[in-house]
């Protein structure tokens, strides 16, 4: 009889290097789009749920680990299609699952949300909740947050390429260094935002 194989876990290293790196992110995030609040789900394969793995904002204090059904809700949504959406009003028809959104105590009334892809598929998604008036309806700033995501999805990738797999320290490292440096170029995206904000941009 076949056996599942065990999962080796992750040192502590590159444990530390992936919540640095998903926090770094949605605290950017809210700041580059002037968010109440931007959160990651990480989609867990085994249970079919998204989890919240790291928050800024509004639910930061509590939020962290919980799970709801990857079927249902905006995030849901962008984790099956792959593709990035802005919604100006929840009030309407559409993928929101207002009852999702009033167990975790906040519910927006705008938010975007992008894919956490790379060549090996979707991973999760990174979501702004009620982002500034210039974000919203915003195409520019639609294509930016999917950037960003597919930014911070590489990086990601990076701290967990050896997930299950026995990597030696000095192997882990240069891994979880590369992160650290991919994690600090999403600084790199700011300076696209600057650009779509100045005089003359196309």
């Amino acid at each position: 009889m076949s056996q599942t194989p065990t999962r080796t876990p992750r040192s502590p290293a590159a444990e530390a290097a992936e919540r640095e790196l998903l926090q770094s992110v949605v605290e950017t995030a809210r700041a580059i789009f002037d968010a109440r609040a931007s959160s990651i789900f990480l989609h867990d394969t085994e249970t079919d749920e998204l989890v919240f793995q790291a928050v800024s904002g509004e639910g930061e204090e509590h939020l962290t680990g919980t799970r709801f059904p990857a079927g249902r809700g905006v995030a849901g949504y962008v984790l099956a299609s792959g593709e990035a959406m802005v919604l100006d009003d929840l009030r309407g028809p559409g993928p929101f699952a207002r009852d999702l959104a009033e167990s975790t105590g906040y519910v927006p009334a705008s938010l975007m949300a992008a894919p956490l892809a790379h060549s090996e598929g979707v991973i999760g998604v990174l979501e702004v909740l009620d982002p500034g008036e210039r974000s919203r309806a915003s195409l520019p700033e639609l294509e930016l947050l999917a950037l960003f995501a597919r930014q911070a999805a590489a990086a990601l990738r990076l701290v967990t390429l050896h997930r299950g797999t026995r990597a030696g320290t000095a192997t882990e490292q240069v891994v979880t260094d590369e992160a650290v440096r991919r994690g600090r170029g999403l600084e790199l995206v700011s300076a696209l935002r600057e650009l779509l904000e100045s005089p003359g941009a196309l």
